[in-house]
């Protein structure tokens, strides 16, 4: 059974079974760059927005992305970082330098959020933005590449690669996955059958355009922002005023308040303990048991401690002290879990194009 909970850094990493020099090679830099992680790893949020690209998704919406790699990588495996509810691409700017020291790394603003188009009218579902994450694979990245998602973003990798009938995916990476597009999607759940009553009423208000407007001016302010992001982090010291501009910015676009009513309301689309099973990549849950909206003990956080005595596939860490968010909360420790994890995946070969 892969469940481990991670306090402190553990030693140097051993080496077992046969691997090839490559992946030796990798998991010896890894170990070095996980030690020597500093403030220089953490990206400008200007640069990483001057450094976007544009995709066309359906000829017809903007998708904003970045792709970012090292001429000296040793290993070229694409990643492609997906972000949960309200966030965007800069939300990993603690990860992708290090990420990219070994790998090519795609990160994507999903259709509705940061600076990707908020289309009017658009039901948003988590169906949806699988697809959306399957038709980059296909037309941008192509090849078959590593899912890295947090909460709503590692529900969409996770549908994304149950459906995937072109071996686009080559592995998976959960962060406290959520269990659906919102919280109506756990219905067994105690607290949120307490609370479902209010979440319907909140799902009648927010259909009411003004009443609507107002909230989501409320909740957008900066001050809301932050003590929401600090209630999810359990590291405090990372919620500084560069997350909350991260967060807060978008929101500002027009069709930002369209997106954020659809994905409250809307619904709540798979449930991934009925996906998982479909699944035999291999997967790596990380899951910081400080999370107040996807706790360790609910249904969900439930259900994946439980799936690495189920399946072999799949690796569990328990990081402790870290909230919802495990890759700009404690990026140290999500790294010191993730890189060994990379370096023992076999090389993709190139999608095959008929």
């Amino acid at each position: 059974m892969s469940v481990w909970t991670v306090r402190t850094p553990p030693p140097p990493l051993g080496i077992t079974g046969a691997l090839s020099n490559k992946n030796l090679q990798l998991q010896q830099r890894n170990r070095l760059e996980v030690i020597s992680c500093t403030g220089r790893d953490i990206l400008d949020v200007q640069e990483i927005r001057e450094r976007c690209k544009k995709w066309q998704w359906k000829d017809r919406y903007s998708i904003n992305y970045l792709v970012s790699s090292n001429s000296d990588s040793l290993y070229n495996a694409p990643l492609l970082l997906v972000h949960g509810f309200g966030a965007s691409i800069p939300h990993w700017r603690r990860n992708i330098s290090t990420l990219a020291k070994n790998y090519t790394v795609y990160a994507i603003d999903l259709l509705g959020f940061g600076a990707s188009d908020k289309p009017a009218g658009f039901s948003y579902t988590m169906e949806a933005w699988a697809e959306l994450i399957l038709d980059f694979l296909d037309e941008v990245v192509g090849k078959p590449t590593v899912l890295i998602g947090n909460s709503v973003g590692s529900l969409a990798c996770v549908i994304a690669a149950s459906e995937s009938s072109k071996t686009l995916v080559q592995g998976l990476v959960l962060l406290n996955c959520s269990g659906g597009m919102n919280n109506k999607a756990i219905v067994d759940d105690w607290r949120i059958k307490l609370l479902l009553p209010l979440l319907w009423f909140v799902d009648f208000l927010l259909k009411q355009r003004r009443i609507a407007s107002a909230i989501f001016e409320r909740v957008k302010q900066r001050d809301t922002l932050k003590n929401i992001l600090l209630s999810v982090y359990g590291n405090k010291e990372s919620v500084d005023d560069i997350l909350v501009e991260i967060i807060s910015e978008p929101a500002n676009d027009e069709g930002a308040l369209d997106a954020f009513v659809s994905i409250v309301t809307g619904p709540p689309g798979p449930n991934p303990v009925q996906l998982m099973p479909r699944i035999s990549l291999p997967v790596l849950v990380l899951w910081g048991d400080q999370d107040p909206f996807t706790p360790l003990d609910g249904p969900v956080g439930t259900y994946f401690s439980s799936l690495p005595s189920e399946k072999s596939n799949v690796k569990l860490f328990v990081l402790e002290g870290v909230g919802h968010c495990p890759h700009d909360d404690r990026p140290d420790l999500v790294h010191e879990k993730l890189l060994p994890w990379l370096a023992h995946l076999p090389a993709a070969p190139e999608i095959s194009r008929v």
